[in-house]
């Protein structure tokens, strides 16, 4: 019996410290309750809208599907706590006040088809920030003042992204090879944005003028500068612009082309005369010294042939000796 009771007080003292830790270091969202000033329905839909928040809701149930943060002043998506949302399929953070996003904001949402960012103070937007979302159709991200650069790269691995308004914003030029790869994509809102109509952006007017019928409110997106394009619509600019930036070969330059080939043409033509004059003399002159040559090459053989025919007399002939007296 005393045994029995040492245990049942173990046990007890261990589930009083379990409840202890619980209460003093809760997760943000481990929870199936519902995160205070929002409601909560049975169809996994968190509505947070209007609630004047300043910080990303905790006690959030992990089975969320739809989260609605709009109209709030939110200033930051915390990674951590969003990221245990992996249901996730429908986000609206528009109207809040938030300044920065990356890839690790994103990072466990694979399944998030919806996601809406307009209305905030962000500024740029880096490479690679929305490439978790592999399942993301429709994109808004309108109505940013101060979002200026948005990089390349931004958008390269959303390739079920169907729709993507970034309309309202501070844009004056957009890389855009990215987007035109994505097979999916039909529906672009560019308007509102003060483009620069110059040489940066000759590969969105062209994509505008070609492809016309994938961009929302298309009479309206229009150049800001320079001051004699300020208007006019990048749709009807791509090959203006690819002119400009890419002039063909005017009349000067052809006759420029002309007199350098005869220049060259003279040079070479000079150069062969010089190296032919400078070969024959060379010859005349080894044929001068050779000429030199022979006559004394000749003479000292025929005095090489006499001495050795004298000597063959004296050798065979043996000559008599001479008489005494």
């Amino acid at each position: 019996m005393r045994i029995d009771m040492v245990r049942k007080a173990e046990y007890l003292h261990v589930a009083v410290l379990f409840i202890f830790v619980i209460r003093i270091s809760p997760s943000p969202v481990l929870t199936t309750g519902c995160p205070e000033h929002c409601v909560c329905d049975d169809q996994l839909v968190v509505q947070c809208a209007g609630q004047q928040l300043t910080t990303f809701p905790t006690d959030l149930p992990l089975t969320t599907r739809q989260l609605i943060l709009a109209n709030n002043r939110i200033v930051e998506l915390p990674a951590l706590e969003l990221n245990y949302l992996s249901d996730l399929v429908y986000l609206d953070c528009s109207n809040n006040s938030l300044t920065e996003i990356s890839e690790s904001t994103f990072g466990n949402l694979r399944k998030l088809v919806y996601l809406d960012l307009s209305f905030n103070t962000f500024f740029k937007i880096e490479d690679q920030t929305f490439g978790p979302l592999v399942s993301l159709v429709m994109l808004r991200m309108t109505d940013n003042p101060g979002l200026s650069e948005i990089h390349p790269r931004a958008f390269s691995e959303n390739a079920a992204l169907q729709v993507l308004d970034i309309s309202r914003n501070n844009i004056t030029a957009l890389n855009v090879s990215s987007l035109v790869a994505l097979p999916a994509l039909r529906s672009v809102g560019l308007s509102g944005n003060p483009w620069l109509c110059a040489c940066e952006t000759e590969d969105l007017c062209l994509w505008m003028q070609t492809e016309t019928f994938k961009f929302q409110e298309e009479g309206q997106t229009v150049c800001e500068s320079p001051p004699d394009l300020q208007g006019r619509r990048l749709s009807e600019l791509g090959f203006l612009l690819r002119s400009q930036c890419h002039p063909g070969l005017g009349h000067h330059d052809y006759l420029f082309f002309v007199v350098i080939g005869f220049v060259i043409f003279a040079a070479g033509t000079v150069l062969a005369w010089a190296i032919g004059t400078v070969i024959v003399l060379c010859q005349r002159y080894t044929r001068w010294r050779n000429d030199e040559v022979d006559p004394q090459e000749k003479d000292e053989e025929s005095e090489r042939t006499g001495t050795s025919r004298s000597s063959t007399v004296v050798l065979d002939g043996h000559p008599p000796h001479p008489k005494s007296p």
